[in-house]
């Protein structure tokens, strides 16, 4: 492995919990240690930390993690606020300043916050800042769920352009199924990614599927990826400079997308599906054509023109990605039609594209 310029750590909530469920200082402080040393090596760092809701419960004497939303939403409230006093404590003790982001998956859907995400981080790393990313579950609703900041550190690794995605968490790796640490991964199969298991936590949201899931992410956006036992004496330095071989490495190939396709095909969820017959799928593939209503047979969800739909074959799965210039009920009027029949449907005409190539993406 070869050093990096600038890398993306995510801390999981069972490397920051202690036995008694308390948040562990000691083990914060370590990784604040750790980060700070590649700081002081010339290195960008940016922080993606688990831990808000399960610091919220140990701060409230809760035993056991509460089913509703409102205590979550409540113990996360709680919860950050104590977890970045000790970063910034922290950190501060090395000379280093840091600045808190809470994201929602709709930041990353809306390309204009997106964008304006990434000046801001640019901004806080040009200043020498560590920026520390969470998920924003005082306010997410569907996005309290498994792996929301192992998802979360794949998209800001692409968003800031790292080289290399460290995924700490409480084993040394991914296993295979004798137990066993995989060291090397070069290509995330189907067997691969069936060894991720479940997670078992009531305190974190994520397990080994998730971060598999986050791994292919990078890689297919051109980013090493690193699953490591956040416990292991200096894995941050370690990893970082390139030296000893720590943890399941997940090897990347190039970017195979500008970053506005890597937008499309990684950032954003999808509003809805639009189904083509199999010459609009063969001309989407094949001679990476523009997508016309003549080759629409169908529409699945609720969206706006100029936002991300996926595109699937008459009786497949998805195969694409793109941004639609039309909304889903316009299309549904226009399926199957030619271009020349759009404005006596519509009552005008805009683009002929439905999806333009230039604003799509075969997966």
């Amino acid at each position: 492995m070869k050093k990096n310029r600038r890398l993306v750590i995510k801390v999981g909530t069972k490397v920051l919990t202690s036995k008694d469920r308390a948040l562990d200082s000691h083990r914060l402080k370590e990784i604040a240690r750790q980060i700070s040393d590649v700081k002081d090596g010339g290195a960008d760092v940016l922080l993606v930390t688990s831990g808000a809701i399960g610091a919220g419960l140990w701060l409230l004497g809760l035993k056991k993690r509460p089913a509703d939303l409102a205590s979550l939403q409540a113990a996360a409230a709680i919860g950050q606020s104590h977890i970045m006093r000790e970063y910034s404590e922290s950190f501060k003790a090395r000379g280093y300043l840091v600045a808190q982001i809470l994201l929602t998956q709709e930041d990353f859907n809306d390309r204009t916050r997106y964008i304006n995400i990434k000046h801001t981080i640019e901004a806080l790393l040009a200043n020498g800042v560590i920026p520390i990313i969470n998920e924003n579950d005082t306010v997410a609703t569907d996005e309290i769920r498994c792996g929301d900041n192992d998802r979360l550190s794949g998209l800001v690794a692409d968003l800031c352009q790292a080289e290399k995605l460290i995924l700490l968490t409480d084993v040394d790796g991914l296993l295979d199924s004798n137990g066993n640490v995989i060291r090397f991964v070069s290509e995330v199969s189907q067997e691969i990614r069936s060894l991720g298991g479940k997670s078992h936590c009531d305190l974190g949201t994520g397990g080994m599927a998730t971060k598999i899931e986050a791994a292919r992410s990078a890689v297919r956006a051109g980013i090493d990826c690193v699953i490591a036992n956040g416990a292991t004496k200096d894995v941050v330095s370690k990893i970082a400079s390139g030296g000893d071989f720590v943890g399941t490495v997940f090897a990347s190939g190039s970017r195979t997308f500008a970053a506005r396709k890597r937008w499309i095909a990684f950032s954003s969820r999808p509003k809805g599906v639009v189904r083509v017959d199999d010459g609009a799928a063969a001309a989407l593939k094949e001679k990476h054509r523009s997508l016309l209503a003549s080759g629409i047979i169908g529409v699945e969800g609720s969206f706006s023109s100029g936002e991300v739909v996926s595109i699937a074959g008459k009786d497949a799965g998805e195969f694409a990605r793109g941004l639609a210039n039309y909304s889903s009920s316009e299309i549904l009027k226009i399926k199957g039609m030619k271009t020349s029949g759009y404005k006596s449907v519509l009552g005008s005409k805009g683009a002929d594209e439905v999806v333009h190539k230039d604003d799509l993406v075969i997966l």
